[in-house]
């Protein structure tokens, strides 16, 4: 167990550079206590079948952390909490090793059935802030979700996904790195296809516009020529 803590503290020191030692670490991020006030208390008394206790022990923890696990989620190693506030995380739901997530997240589902009802995070999965994941499928490893999305179709391996409802814009099976990722703000990159879509549109009504305007006056000019000798006529 102490193991684990120490995996933690150290998982949460490489990825946020706002960690100055381990005293505030230890104390001061409400992330990595819910996940293990969910590890060492409320998981594993669900497990036992006192599912009742295993509920109370999740609820205490969102009192105090912001951060509602249901005590039948799975969560994997190094998982790292940023923030935290406002974390919705399904009992089906799933979580890999050395995954991230900011706040806001909702990792939900969209069937009142039994069974399997949320997302699957892989290896490696970072989601950006506000994102919505919906649905009981699979977040390939190494994914990235870009903030305020909402996924509700299955993500490749290595791809990042924005807008909504999310879609890929790069980075399929080991690509480049994609730079529409953003883990707090809506992406600005140009290599979003819907914005890409979009400026087409703009530059075509623009030139349309433009022609438009040109065909006006040329009409104007020919009208004004035609005006012209019927006047010399009348005059005469």
């Amino acid at each position: 167990m102490f193991e684990r803590f120490r995996e933690d503290i150290h998982s949460i020191y490489r990825r946020d550079p706002a960690a100055r030692n381990w005293w505030e670490v230890l104390t001061c991020y409400p992330g990595m206590h819910a996940i293990w006030w969910h590890r060492y208390v409320a998981n594993p008394l669900w497990r036992i079948g006192l599912k009742w206790l295993g509920r109370l022990a999740s609820h205490s923890g969102r009192f105090f952390t912001g951060v509602e696990i249901h005590p039948g989620a799975t969560l994997g190693r190094r998982f790292f909490i940023d923030h935290g506030m406002g974390i919705v995380i399904g009992e089906t739901a799933v979580i890999g090793d050395d995954c991230t997530l900011y706040h806001g997240v909702t990792l939900g589902g969209v069937s009142w059935n039994q069974g399997k009802r949320h997302p699957t995070l892989g290896n490696n999965v970072t989601v950006g802030a506000g994102a919505k994941i919906l649905g009981p499928f699979t977040v390939g490893e190494g994914a990235r979700v870009g903030s305020n999305s909402v996924v509700v179709k299955e993500v490749p391996p290595g791809a990042t996904v924005v807008g909504i409802p999310a879609r890929v814009v790069e980075g399929i099976d080991g690509g480049v790195a994609s730079q529409a990722f953003s883990a707090y703000a809506v992406t600005t990159a140009d290599n979003d296809p819907l914005n890409a879509i979009l400026k087409t549109l703009a530059t075509r009504s623009d030139h349309n516009e433009e022609t438009v305007a040109k065909l006006l006056a040329r009409i104007e000019q020919l009208e004004a020529g035609r005006d012209m000798p019927r006047k010399r006529a009348s005059n005469e």
